[in-house]
């Protein structure tokens, strides 16, 4: 069994050496809303995201991207106030790259770094009635220039309760729209 292990260590650091791992950066904007029968009287607020992510090649046109990301998100209140909270999300996105284009799916975990809610001029701390992780999947396509600079869309569907109250529906639904450049380049296919 030994053997067994340090052959397969082997072999993934061989293939990691190998293989051109891509770093980069990335920054956008978010469209963000709550969904869930607990959202009535709440729409769609812009906020923004960045971070940096690590491209691995697992084979000529396929790669594992795992990202650290800062999110703004949250919704809108009829009446003029708003729910704004700041995430630490973690996507793992499974990659499709094929001449530049870039076709993607994973999940991500969010740790909840900030809560408020802002009405009539008066903020309030409300991170204590918010869940301090959530999960989602991703979906996302994009595109990646020779010289390494990139743009793309992304949705994240959330897949758990935000809210710590217990009996109720509440998810976060983000379409983020961005930029990334890949230093290095372009990864080879």
């Amino acid at each position: 069994m030994k053997k067994l292990l340090l052959s397969a260590a082997i072999v993934a650091v061989g293939l990691c050496a190998t293989a051109q791992i891509g770093y980069g950066v990335k920054a956008g904007l978010n469209v963000s809303s709550i969904t869930g029968d607990d959202s009535e009287g709440l729409k769609s607020k812009i906020g923004v995201n960045g971070g940096g992510f690590v491209t691995i090649p697992l084979a000529s046109t396929f790669a594992v991207q795992p990202e650290l990301l800062f999110s703004t998100e949250g919704a809108k209140i009829d009446g003029g106030g708003t729910i704004n909270l700041g995430y630490i999300n973690l996507p793992v996105m499974f990659q499709y790259r094929k001449s530049g284009f870039i076709g993607e799916l994973g999940p991500q975990i969010g740790f909840l770094a900030s809560a408020k809610a802002k009405f009539e001029g008066e903020t309030e701390d409300i991170k204590e009635s918010f869940n301090s992780t959530s999960f989602a999947v991703n979906f996302g396509a994009g595109y990646q220039m020779e010289s390494g600079l990139g743009f793309g869309v992304r949705y994240s569907l959330g897949l758990s309760n935000i809210i710590k109250e217990s009996g109720s529906d509440a998810k976060t639904s983000v379409i983020s729209l961005g930029l990334h450049y890949n230093f290095g380049g372009k990864s080879k296919e």
